[in-house]
């Protein structure tokens, strides 16, 4: 059988990654690769090493876009609904089409009006941080997909993810906002904390390149016995020995250096509380 055509629209930091996976993995026959502007979307067709760059500026029609077998939606959150919509209107998503979005938050629910026209639709999220993309790219086996949708889409997109290295796990839709929130605390939240303390430390009177360095094989260590140990084991520090006093003065220090480190100190004394008698 032919490989099935794919089209890309709003070919980002993920577009550009999953569609240079199924290039190199011949998995799907790229047509077109479409953003905004023209010149964005020549630099990821060029990434991507395959498809016929089209910038839609702010009409769909002008790109005269050909109509694919499968579309991968991988704009903003909130452009998915437009987007798709968008699509259908200018009949490249009809009724015998496969669309799917890359949202980690979102369900494929938000492909309402590819849906309405019944087209089959799914949501693919790869858990992993795009912040460097090249690398990414060269080491993307093994990374964990979460897929949701319908049947048919996924009978497609399973194989698929599976066919360029990918972890595969189905979620349920109505989970899909509670499972994103798992990802935004593992990685988002985390870099925010981390940034909370190399600042502790500067505001300690530890200059820069120090308290990286102090701080780097400090959150690496015990990252590592996380996943080595289980994270109730992992604990240490003051409230895993019961040490609630130099708890209690350290909070109040911290909000008087810097009033919102202060209140996410406080926001994760209890949860810690309660990993400690975990531990115990």
């Amino acid at each position: 059988m032919d490989k099935k055509t794919l089209s890309i629209i709003g070919a980002g930091k993920v577009g550009q990654v999953l569609g240079h996976q199924f290039v190199q993995h011949q998995v799907f026959s790229i047509l077109d690769v479409c953003n905004r502007s023209f010149d964005s979307a020549e630099r990821a067709a060029a990434m991507i090493g395959a498809g016929r760059a089209a910038g839609i500026a702010n009409d769909l029609a002008g790109a005269q876009l050909r109509i694919p077998d499968v579309l991968m939606l991988t704009v903003q959150d909130d452009q998915i609904a437009t987007t798709c919509q968008d699509l259908v209107d200018a009949g490249i998503i009809h009724a015998a089409s496969l669309v799917f979005h890359c949202s980690g938050a979102k369900a494929s629910i938000e492909l309402r009006a590819a849906i309405a026209v019944g087209a089959k639709v799914a949501s693919v999220h790869p858990v992993c941080s795009f912040a460097n993309v090249a690398h990414l790219a060269a080491h993307f086996s093994g990374t964990i997909c979460s897929l949701e949708g319908d049947d048919a889409a996924l009978a497609v997109l399973l194989p698929a993810m599976q066919s360029i290295g990918a972890r595969t796990v189905e979620i349920s839709a109505e989970n899909k906002l509670l499972y994103h929130a798992g990802s935004v605390f593992a990685s988002n939240y985390l870099v925010s904390l981390m940034e909370l303390a190399l600042e502790a430390y500067q505001a300690a009177g530890i200059p820069a390149e120090m308290a990286m360095a102090m701080a780097q094989p400090l959150a690496q260590q015990s990252l590592s016995n996380v996943f080595q140990m289980g994270p109730a084991q992992a604990l240490t520090g003051p409230i895993a020995r019961g040490d609630m006093a130099t708890v209690l003065k350290q909070q109040l220090q911290v909000a008087q250096w810097n009033e919102q480190a202060g209140a996410v100190y406080q926001a994760f004394i209890a949860p810690t509380v309660g990993l400690a008698a975990k531990k115990r």
